[in-house]
């Protein structure tokens, strides 16, 4: 069953400056405000990598689901080419469906429980139809030529930070169905596009959403604008919204 990195979500305590940093140093733009995020006390803005999307959620209300971690790495979402057998897979692993998304003839998005799967909440959706450029109901209803759509962007990977990295690269991959390898010494899972790296949580944060990787076409136009807006590095990788961004 196919499975693609589609989207990332970060988390601040408002929008900005964290989204207008992001668009200055990655070369975006915001492409979609989703309203649907209201009901969950939370604004949001989505931008454009290829045909993935990095988006930043922020709490308008006390006591939200995402703001309770602070800044920083959120969700993992991936399309899947059909969601039914997902639905049978799940509980067989132990996994609840927290949230389901569900817009009859357009999406179907599974979000998981994060205490069922650890390490970041994950999402599992499915377009009708399956098209990786055709609609995708989280970015709105004209995203497809928006800025970055076809450009040589993509979000490449996500990393997944763990006191214990190899058991929780062992539940994502029953969770996923797919192997863990070894790159380097690094538990990793790979998508039929992007794949999941899981690293030992040395940050001070705790197991989550660490980082992520990004495929841009000028690195140094992105450094350069990185300085200039004070962007601090870890060990090579951009800190923004708390999180590390490799630039790939």
């Amino acid at each position: 069953m196919t499975l693609r990195l589609r989207q990332i979500c970060l988390v601040a305590p408002h929008l900005e400056p964290s989204v207008s940093t992001i668009c200055t140093v990655l070369g975006s733009m915001v492409s979609y405000v989703d309203p649907n995020v209201e009901k969950y006390g939370l604004v949001n803005a989505l931008m454009p990598f290829g045909n993935s999307f990095l988006e930043v959620v922020a709490p308008t209300q006390a006591g939200t689901a995402a703001g309770r971690g602070g800044e920083g790495g959120y969700m993992v979402i991936l399309d899947c080419d059909a969601i039914e057998p997902w639905l049978e897979h799940l509980p067989s692993v132990g996994v609840r469906v927290a949230n389901d998304l569900d817009y009859p003839g357009e999406y179907r998005g599974l979000q998981l429980h994060p205490r069922d799967t650890g390490g970041a909440l994950l999402e599992i959706n499915h377009s009708h139809g399956g098209a990786w450029d055709g609609p995708y109901h989280p970015a709105g209803p004209r995203w497809q030529g928006a800025h970055g759509a076809d450009a040589e962007e993509q979000i490449m990977a996500a990393e997944l930070q763990s006191p214990d990295p190899a058991r929780l690269a062992a539940r994502w991959a029953d969770i996923l169905r797919r192997p863990v390898h070894d790159a380097s010494g690094v538990p990793t899972i790979d998508l039929d596009l992007g794949a999941l790296r899981f690293v030992p949580a040395a940050d001070g944060r705790g197991e989550g959403l660490g980082g992520i990787d990004v495929k841009i076409p000028r690195h140094e136009r992105a450094r350069f604008a990185a300085r200039q807006k004070e962007v601090s590095e870890e060990t090579g990788a951009l800190m923004l919204c708390g999180t590390r961004v490799r630039l790939v």
